[in-house]
């Protein structure tokens, strides 16, 4: 059941993966220029009372870990860190071997 679980979620980012992209690809299709939407402006515009807390919960972190690494993640794109996601629960969905 879990391992189930985990797998449909794992689609379901996949699906938001490329809805994302999709997306872009459109907006870039629309302006003339790249258009890629960072993960930071999905999640602000996705959840923006929570978004606007990050500057409280940078103050708990320290700031090696802060500056250098989570705000980097906050400028991936968000169809990639969807889909890097996702291909990461498929595949610790995966049956073993031996189930196989």
């Amino acid at each position: 059941m879990f391992r189930f679980l985990v797998r449909a979620i794992g689609l379901v980012a996949l699906a938001g993966a490329f809805a994302a992209a999709v997306m872009d690809g459109a907006r870039s299709l629309a302006n003339d220029t790249v258009s890629i939407t960072p993960l930071g402006a999905a999640l602000a515009r996705l959840a923006p009372a929570k978004f606007e807390q990050l500057p409280a919960l940078a103050a708990k972190i320290h700031p090696k870990l802060w500056d250098p690494v989570l705000l980097d993640i906050l400028y991936v794109p968000a169809a990639v860190a969807l889909a890097v996601v996702g291909i990461a629960l498929v595949a610790i969905a995966l049956p073993r071997r031996s189930e196989r």
